[in-house]
């Protein structure tokens, strides 16, 4: 009797090891387009990547770079003080997206320049995406606002 409940226990310990291994890939094959990694202008100059990866981008609007184009076609470049990369972006922008200000843009990186499909701003005038703060901390271009 003792040897069929030892047998029984490992069974039941084997199986739950296989069902939680099977979720676990299971979760991760559903994910695999979900998960977009934020990269600086910096790190996108210096190891471009595919031109099929979807990521994030962020930094400040560069200065004079901002040109609306007719049927809601936007190109700027975004900088962290040490790269700047342009970014081309068809649709509506967010109302506070602006020169000089904190961005995200989501896209793929094709031909040298960011080709967006979602553009994030600041949403006041203290807050900057967590991401956007640790690169330009990197790059020595982040000024915390006095409050």
């Amino acid at each position: 009797m003792k040897g069929l409940k030892k047998k029984r226990r490992i069974q039941i310990i084997l199986l739950a090891a296989v069902a939680l291994i099977g979720s676990t890939a299971l979760i991760g094959y559903a994910m695999r387009d979900g998960i977009n990694f934020f990269r600086s202008p910096t790190q996108v100059a210096e190891a471009p990547p595919a031109p099929s990866e979807v990521f994030r981008i962020g930094g400040l609007v560069a200065d004079g770079t901002l040109v609306k184009l007719g049927g809601g076609e936007v190109k700027f470049s975004v900088t962290d003080g040490n790269a700047v990369i342009p970014v081309t972006y068809t649709g509506l922008l967010p109302d506070l997206f602006k020169e000089g200000e904190g961005m995200i843009a989501l896209g793929q990186y094709r031909a040298g320049t960011f080709q967006a499909t979602e553009i994030l701003a600041k949403h006041d005038e203290t807050y900057m995406p967590r991401e956007v703060i640790d690169a330009l901390k990197e790059q020595g271009m982040y000024k915390a606002s006095a409050k």
